[in-house]
């Protein structure tokens, strides 16, 4: 490892605060997931539909703020507009630990989606890291979310057994607190904001993007596997009760299937990564959760079907959790991956959105069973979609540093000598930051050549 990917102290402090901070709000977020539908019965007015439209409406505030907030805090700062998320998060909390009614909840429900400061974190991080550490950076912050939604599966049914959907919330509101308290304590204090090409929304991009789409396919699997998701927890507490389980008892089921669809996934990351399978690892992840919400839907099945339908989903779940991110990396232009992220997030919200309403839509109106059918068949279109995929080149991002000293036309000019060199597929440079963006094939990068453009050794 050279010396310039080694982290500095400040970038570590950096990383870890905002990667704790990042979890926490998704942690909150994602608690209330496994317990509302069975404590509805606590709240008046609560009926199917509006208990789904409760577990998604987040969705909608983030997917419609997220980037709003992350244009605002390149005008007032980081800190600043991540504070005000956090603020309202925790608003939304106390409102909803102090509802009686499910109008209540959907209330500070949506108020919870609107602290949307994913971009601003984000943003953040960049200005606190340097680029040759910042991918790892990146990392960092995804393992947390996913490891953010594996304790909140198991901790909210929990905190809802012993202190009840009320608690829940205001365990979310003590998150919230916390959350600040890291933010100023410590994550350092920010530096002069730069633009972030490969993090930041670029509006300018924003049409070239629109119009993939390949990129699009992957904009509709994380919006059709966040709809999937959300749908079917309207229906699956009470397929647990159902097949004998205590509601106490939920969170150490959701521990065990977890725990293990997360050890059986890794493999197929590295099939997918390393051998170079993301297509076929893709369209097989899709048909398992297919697979698996038709058997989760069929009445009877007993409690190892329950628990192996569960574990399947969440095994393809997880692997298309890691994998889709790396695909976007792979597909999208050089130094367009902030923007093309950032229409990927924006799918993924309001595939929860929808996900909910659609979910509590069905059982009301049509039993639990019809959950599970319905979103199978629209993850069956969605495989039906993805069928015309084209694997994605095994391509990686790689920012590199210019000389302060040149000159804008000098920079604007190296392009074509970067284009020049072995494996180097596509190039952005951006003189006002000072980078060169490059889509680069690892097996065929001349880095001699490389290196002495940029002036390393």
């Amino acid at each position: 490892m050279s010396k310039a990917s080694l982290l500095l102290a400040a970038e570590r402090r950096a990383i870890v605060g905002l990667a704790g901070l990042y979890a926490t709000r998704m942690l909150g977020l994602f608690m209330v997931l496994p317990v509302l539908a069975l404590k509805a019965e606590e709240l008046v007015g609560a009926t199917p539909l509006l208990i789904g439209f409760a577990l998604g409406i987040y969705g909608l505030t983030q997917a419609v703020l997220q980037i709003p907030f992350g244009l605002l805090s390149d005008r007032i700062g980081r800190k600043p507009v991540i504070a005000g998320g956090l603020l309202l998060f925790l608003i939304g909390s106390v409102v909803a630990a102090q509802a009686d009614s499910i109008a209540g909840v959907i209330a500070g429900r949506c108020l919870q989606g609107s602290g949307a400061v994913a971009a601003a974190i984000m943003a953040l991080l960049a200005d606190q890291t340097r680029e040759q550490v910042r991918t790892a950076a990146m990392a960092t912050i995804g393992l947390s979310i996913g490891v953010a939604f594996a304790v909140a599966m198991v901790l909210g049914p929990l905190v809802s057994a012993h202190f009840g959907l009320s608690g829940v919330f205001w365990f979310t509101a003590g998150l919230a607190v916390l959350g600040l308290a890291v933010l100023w304590k410590l994550v350092p204090r920010s530096p002069q904001r730069r633009g972030h090409q490969d993090v930041g929304l670029d509006r300018g991009q924003l049409k070239g993007l629109v119009g993939r789409l390949d990129l699009w396919r992957l904009n509709a699997s994380i919006f059709g596997l966040h709809l999937v998701l959300m749908a079917i927890f309207v229906a699956v507490p009470f397929r647990l009760v159902d097949a004998g389980i205590a509601e106490s008892q939920h969170g150490l089921v959701y521990l065990g299937v977890m725990g293990l669809s997360f050890v059986a996934m890794v493999p197929l990351v590295i099939v997918a990564e390393k051998r170079r399978k993301m297509k076929l690892m893709c369209l097989g992840a899709i048909a398992v959760i297919v697979a698996s919400l038709l058997g989760l839907g069929l009445e009877g099945h007993g409690l190892v079907g329950l628990l192996g339908g569960l574990f399947a989903f969440f095994t393809a779940f997880n692997l298309l959790e890691a994998t889709l991110p790396s695909m976007i990396s792979k597909l999208a232009p050089a130094g367009a991956k902030g923007t093309a992220m950032g229409l990927y997030s924006t799918s993924q919200f309001l595939g929860a959105f929808l996900g909910g309403v659609l979910g509590g839509f069905l059982s009301q109106h049509f039993g639990l069973t019809a959950v599970f059918l319905g979103v199978a068949v629209v993850a069956l279109v969605w495989f039906v979609f993805m069928l015309g995929m084209t694997p994605p080149r095994h391509l990686s991002s790689e920012v590199v540093a210019l000389a302060e000293t040149q000159q804008d036309d000098a920079l604007e000019a190296s392009m074509a000598r970067f284009a020049e060199v072995a494996g180097v597929e596509d190039v952005l440079v951006v003189p006002e930051e000072r980078l060169a963006y490059l889509k680069v094939d690892r097996e065929r990068l001349d880095t001699e050549a490389l290196s002495r453009l940029t002036g390393s050794r």
